[in-house]
């Protein structure tokens, strides 16, 4: 759509017109995007808190920001942004300052003598397109970006120019003043260039996928990290004088202490990002050179609570949902911290959560609430450690137990007297592989009669990185590895692939991870290798000898159909 300098009624589209959301909404449940319940629910909000139709979509989560942008785009006739039509350098940075793209939201991409093409993060707006039309006496030709593309835009654009916003943030406070004088470090952090800045490295980790987001003091600069797909990956640069500023600002929004620098410190906060409520768990470290800050996101969007979509292979979920069937026992998850073990043990008890099932959590601290079952977050501040918390809910008759994670004995002894009074009981442990977990729980001070006579599967599992479907190509070495392998690791034509990184990768060649595990089942022969207290090695070899593949193993099926990489199985295994 093009807008000439004179004044253009577009009052069709008016986003506070009485038409407009009614219309809106009916082409976005047309659409399938949602349903008339949620329009119905959008209608409501927007007449009870005058907001815009289009804000209220995203605020109450029924519409993702990309989905609705690409809407308007078309409802309005305009066409989003292509990478193609992105500029080099800033168009017209002397006529068209910083402070108005940033204000109004309309970044010049291209000027001629027939028109000046600007993208828009508020398509609903046609003020500053009027203006620049006055401003450079030339017809608009608009184009539509989302609010976290235009953001990226501009920083990568005008970065200079940006960073001396901050700067002069800064100065406005005194030169050094934020590290010593506890109210100008309020003060600073609530300033509207730190405000912005810590929102933008919030919502560009969120759009990005990320699950951690660092930030990370240095001599030089604060490095601001992304963890995506369990890979880190730098996002940007901060200058050191603005660490004190950004680190105040999360603690201000996760509810600390900013006069605390000498001590970690530990929050959480929930936010909505685009629209969407997403937790964050935060933690702060003190440093040689300032706070370090580590953000865990908590995107219940991001989690597929489905034992195939996480990437569980058919015999072992047959394997799994049997566990779930006993009346009572334990079933152990184990591996390194981050591994997909809170995920697994969410998805096992949705899958069992009837109305006639009471089910209890003891988690530290509680990732995402599963709707009828009732969560408890231990708080060792105040005493209510995880055997405390134990004790109380085996008061409260309920059918199975879900604890976070068995830590020392006396939990271990709980979990242990939970399953021998009828209760199955799921937890995590952290280990290398299934077998270890038996030896784990002895050391502990477990009796080998106790495990051999409780525990009824142990599963290991890790998180390897996919294959990106748009780049990957055949393995070079596929030949020597498909003659190494052993018959029953080959289903079908092998397809040993390799990464190699294009744009829908950004360059790194995987997308998305998927679960490699090995289930041990304790069975009767097991039992008595238990009771023996026999070794990892002749536990695993048992297991193995009923059917058991190990976490390298599954991992060689994956690589043999294109699923992931050699490399990527080598790297989850630590195996040679």
């Amino acid at each position: 759509m093009t807008f000439a300098p004179a004044d253009i009624d577009r009052a069709n589209v008016a986003p506070r017109g009485a038409e407009f959301p009614q219309v809106f909404g009916r082409r976005l449940v047309d659409e399938g995007l949602i349903d008339a319940h949620g329009l119905q629910r959008a209608l409501r909000a927007m007449a009870a808190t005058g907001e815009r139709f289009d804000h209220v979509l995203t605020k109450l989560g029924l519409i993702s920001e990309s989905d609705l942008f690409a809407q308007l785009a078309a409802h309005l006739g305009n066409a989003p942004v292509s990478p193609e039509e992105m500029p080099a350098a800033p168009v017209l940075p002397d006529l068209i300052e910083l402070k108005f793209v940033q204000r109004h939201g309309a970044l010049p991409l291209a000027c001629d003598d027939r028109r000046l093409l600007v993208a828009t993060s508020d398509p609903l707006n046609d003020e500053p397109l009027k203006a620049l039309a006055y401003l450079v006496e030339r017809p608009i030709e608009a184009r539509v970006i989302t609010p976290v593309e235009f953001e990226r835009a501009v920083v990568a654009l005008y970065r200079r120019d940006a960073q001396s916003d901050f700067d002069e943030a800064i100065s406005l406070r005194g030169d050094g003043a934020a590290e010593f004088d506890l109210q100008r470090l309020r003060d600073l952090a609530s300033e509207a260039p730190i405000i912005r800045l810590v929102n933008q490295i919030i919502a560009n980790a969120v759009e990005s996928g990320a699950s951690d987001i660092h930030i990370e003091p240095g001599p030089d600069a604060v490095l601001v990290r992304y963890r995506i797909d369990g890979a880190l990956r730098t996002a940007q640069t901060i200058a050191p004088n603005l660490q004190a500023a950004v680190v105040s600002r999360i603690k201000i929004m996760s509810k600390r202490d900013i006069a605390e620098r000498r001590l970690p410190q530990d929050g959480r906060i929930k936010i909505a990002v685009r629209g969407v409520d997403i937790d964050f768990r935060v933690s702060t470290v003190p440093t040689m050179f300032g706070e370090s800050v580590v953000m865990r996101i908590l995107d219940r969007r991001a989690v597929e609570l489905d034992f195939v979509k996480l990437g569980f292979s058919s015999s072992a979920i047959g394997s799994l949902r049997a566990l779930m069937r006993q009346p009572n026992g334990i079933v152990l998850v184990t591996g390194p911290t981050g591994s997909g073990k809170t995920t697994t043990l969410y998805t096992a008890l949705k899958e069992i959560n009837r109305p006639e099932v009471k089910i209890f959590t003891v988690e530290d601290p509680v990732e995402y609430q599963l709707a009828g079952v009732n969560q408890v977050q231990v708080q060792p501040a105040i005493g209510l450690d995880f055997p405390h918390v134990l004790r109380a809910i085996l008061r409260q008759d309920p059918d199975i137990v879900m604890i976070g994670e068995i830590r020392d004995l006396e939990t271990a002894k709980i979990a242990i007297q939970a399953s021998l009074t009828g209760h199955l009981v799921f937890s995590t442990l952290h280990t290398n592989d299934a077998a270890a977990s038996i030896a784990r729980l002895l050391d502990m001070g477990i009796e080998d009669y106790l495990l051999a006579s409780t525990i009824k599967g142990v599963l290991a599992q890790r998180l390897v990185r996919k294959l990106c479907p748009h780049c990957s190509s055949p393995d070079p070495n596929a030949g020597s590895w498909a003659n190494r392998l052993a018959a029953e690791h080959r289903q079908g034509q092998q397809n040993f692939r390799s990464p190699v990184g294009c744009e829908a990768c950004n360059g790194v060649g995987y997308k998305g991870r998927t679960t490699i595990a090995e289930l041990m089942i304790v069975d009767h022969g097991l039992q008595a290798r238990i009771h023996e207290s026999a070794s990892d090695t002749i536990l695993e070899q048992h297991a193995r000898e009923n059917g058991m593949r190990l976490l390298f193993e599954d991992g060689l099926a994956k690589a043999w159909r294109g699923e992931t990489s050699i490399d990527e199985v080598l790297r989850a295994t630590r195996a040679s």
